[in-house]
């Protein structure tokens, strides 16, 4: 019998561990190849990891919980292949006649070895992952005050969760660290923030205390984070989109006859998006410091809801390069996949801008929080069929029309209210041409 050893698998460029939350499989149990063995959760997306071969699950290293980093060993499964044979006697003899290259070769596998380790421990050799590190070199946290953290982690290791809920309260316990500095000369005084106390909310015998999921609890903090650091502006335009309405009823059988996939308003709206963007490139922009950095690809974010009533925001890569045929498959892909929790951590990552679709809920209009660091994000509200006015050469009548309100959100740090009010404009008049003849 050999053993096989299931690895954390690479997940994208910028997921470096993973937290486990349930076990698929118990020790004992039966897996065949491609079965999921475990679930996990990364601070962007959740996903399983599938078994690599068939066997019998005979040890399990981690718990639920326990913070995984990529490439390390999860679990042992045992296979039916044969392992390999111990040497002969006259390899033996082979071995023992050059000891210093396998001696060698071992040295040279420890240095490396200690080289990966070292750079990921701090001076008092406590562990802490690419991910807190990251975490405290953004807030400004010293390698003083992030070694005297108490961790929850296997081992008393720092967790994400333990340095986001120290940077959420060390206004109110932060650690006592002496340091000494000189006040620089005609420096201006920062007004620190007001510190704000939650009010302790009072339950009685008949209420159900229902705890935030791990999704929740990380949408929540992004939702707080952003609207602490953008200066938050509104814009609101309506759009005649009767010709889109009507073109679309008259193409969408045969679209689904040819492409396998159904045509939806989506991809429309996505596609006269991606042009406004190539239109207005300083809305697909993100700001770091006082740094504005301006993105080359125009990557679409499109927030679609999941069973359990959160969101998630799969990213359309150069959204302004697909003709419609492939926005539709692209969308479609997404959607299906965010339905069925089968999204990639890469999938969710570099998203230049944001569209929300307030109107699958019946919603008119919204205002949705910038999806940070992005500076802008669209609602669609719901179309509707309404009476409006038509002019036309021989006068003003009273028409039927299929109209949609557009609610721009943009950060009034970088954006003002000209380049804003001229992007949502922008989006209407290309959704108002379309050519109800288009082929497709």
């Amino acid at each position: 019998m050999a053993r096989f050893e299931l690895k954390l698998p690479k997940m994208g460029e910028s997921v470096a561990e993973a937290t486990i939350t349930s076990w698929l499989k118990e020790v004992g149990d039966t897996i065949e190849l491609d079965e999921a063995v475990l679930e996990i959760a990364t601070d962007k997306v959740d996903s399983e990891v599938p078994s690599e071969v068939d066997g019998v699950l005979v040890e399990k290293f981690f718990n639920v919980d326990d913070i995984v980093q990529v490439g390390q060993v999860v679990a042992i499964i045992e296979t039916d292949e044969v392992e390999v044979s111990a040497p002969t006697d006259s390899q033996q003899e082979n071995i023992k006649e050059t000891p210093n290259e396998s001696v060698s070769h071992l040295e040279q596998t420890v240095v490396s070895a200690k080289e990966t380790i070292a750079p990921l421990a701090s001076n008092e050799d406590r562990f802490y992952s690419p991910l807190v590190r990251n975490i405290a070199k953004q807030e400004g946290i010293s390698q003083v005050v992030l070694d005297s953290i108490a961790g929850t982690g296997k081992d008393g290791r720092v967790t994400k969760n333990d340095i986001l809920d120290y940077i959420n309260k060390k206004g109110e316990s932060k650690p006592q660290v002496q340091t000494v500095f000189k006040e620089p000369v005609s420096s201006p005084v920062v007004a620190e923030k007001p510190k704000t106390e939650t009010a302790p909310v009072i339950s009685n015998g008949e209420d159900e205390i229902i705890e935030m999921t791990r999704m929740g609890k990380l949408i929540a903090h992004h939702m707080v984070e952003s609207v602490q650091t953008s200066a938050h502006v509104q814009s609101f335009i309506e759009a005649d989109v009767t010709n889109i309405w009507n073109w679309r009823n008259k193409v969408k059988d045969g679209f689904f006859k040819r492409e396998g996939e159904n045509l939806t308003f989506t991809p429309i709206f996505m596609e006269a998006v991606a042009k406004a963007l190539r239109d207005f490139p300083m809305l697909n922009i993100s700001i770091q410091g006082d740094t504005i950095i301006k993105k080359k690809n125009i990557n679409i974010g499109m927030a679609a809801s999941l069973a359990d009533g959160n969101l998630i925001v799969p990213v359309i890569k150069n959204a302004d390069q697909l003709n419609l045929v492939g926005m539709t498959k692209q969308v479609n892909d997404l959607a299906n996949r965010a339905r069925t929790n089968k999204l990639k951590p890469d999938d969710i990552q570099g998203g230049t801008y944001t569209v929300t679709n307030v109107g699958t809920f019946g919603s008119i209009m919204g205002t949705p929080i910038i999806n940070q660091p992005q500076v802008g994000i669209l609602a669609l509200g719901a179309i509707r069929k309404v009476p409006a006015v038509i002019e036309t050469s021989e006068g003003d009548f009273i028409g039927i029309r299929y109209k949609m309100f557009l609610s721009h959100s943009y950060d009034h740090r970088v954006v003002n209210g000209a380049l804003g009010g001229q992007f949502v404009k922008a989006v209407k008049d290309y959704l108002e041409a379309w050519d109800k003849n288009r082929e497709i």
